[in-house]
């Protein structure tokens, strides 16, 4: 079931316009969202997240562009799904509207709401063999388009095909002044000693949902200190564990990294407090 500006279609019937800017320029943000018997997990931090990237963009946002309108939509979309007893993963796709070439002659906006049926509800810890590897073909540029969920993912799909040709779990994305930034799909955390550190923003990070969940969680620690700072390639030869967050599957510890075995006990006891809230939210 598709939920296109507001009138829902089957995957069958709903097209899109081979004019769409976010098909033909990149002209487009979107928010993947995890969705449990009909609850949005986060959904306050991701409707935040879409308005600023928005403005960014210079998209107008249209006056019923509330919280609670995007919420009531995606709601109905997942009730005409059947959906309603379901864990979902949720894309809420936003994109300028047809116009001019580079430069738009229209600054409203599209959406749409598509779903997916996935398999657990809650965050599960994953143990199995997680391996990565740099990916140095391309360099992610350290600025604020960096940090957007924009429709530009160029450099995530041939990291992508990269790690699956190389028999890797995951890549870790350089910028370019060479600091590891982020994963192929998601937020890195790196733990040494008491320290947990994530790279800062500057550095041309997303802006995770799951990366301030549990950086707020990390300040709640006693036995921690969380530091927002760069990470080179030689820190993660020296780090006790590496793991990756994303809003779908919470917290992935990473096991391998060459020659470099890592542990996974905090990412497991950020994850049972990660689950916590979402219960507490639910």
């Amino acid at each position: 079931m598709i939920n296109l500006n507001g009138t829902l279609y089957s995957e069958e019937t709903a097209k899109l316009s081979i004019r769409n800017r976010g098909l033909l320029y990149g002209d487009a943000v979107f928010e993947t969202i995890k969705g449990v018997n009909g609850q949005l997990f986060f959904w306050e931090d991701h409707y935040f997240r879409l308005m600023a990237s928005m403005r960014i963009l210079r998209m107008e946002i249209p006056m019923h562009f509330s919280m609670e309108f995007l919420e009531d939509e995606i709601k109905k979309t997942i009730r005409a799904a059947h959906f309603d007893k379901h864990s979902l993963r949720i894309k809420l796709y936003v994109n300028r509207k047809e116009g001019g070439k580079y430069n738009p002659t229209n600054h409203e906006v599209d959406y749409f709401i598509e779903l997916e049926a996935i398999g657990d509800p809650f965050y599960t810890f994953n143990e199995d063999r997680y391996e990565v590897e740099l990916f140095k073909d391309h360099y992610i540029y350290a600025n604020l388009l960096a940090t957007l969920k924009s429709n530009t993912k160029i450099i995530n799909v041939l990291g992508s095909i990269y790690a699956t040709e190389n028999g890797y779990q995951n890549c870790l994305l350089l910028n370019d002044k060479k600091m590891v930034v982020e994963a192929l799909q998601g937020n890195l955390f790196l733990v040494k000693g008491t320290t947990i550190i994530t790279p800062p923003t500057s550095d041309g990070c997303l802006r995770g949902i799951i990366r301030k969940q549990l950086i707020e969680i990390c300040k709640t620690l006693q036995e921690y200190t969380l530091e927002e700072k760069s990470i080179s390639s030689f820190d993660l030869q020296k780090a006790d564990e590496l793991f990756i967050t994303n809003v779908m599957i919470g917290i992935q510890p990473i096991s391998n990294y060459r020659k470099k075995v890592y542990k996974n006990e905090v990412a497991r006891v950020l994850l049972q407090k990660l689950n916590v809230k979402v219960r507490l939210a639910s």
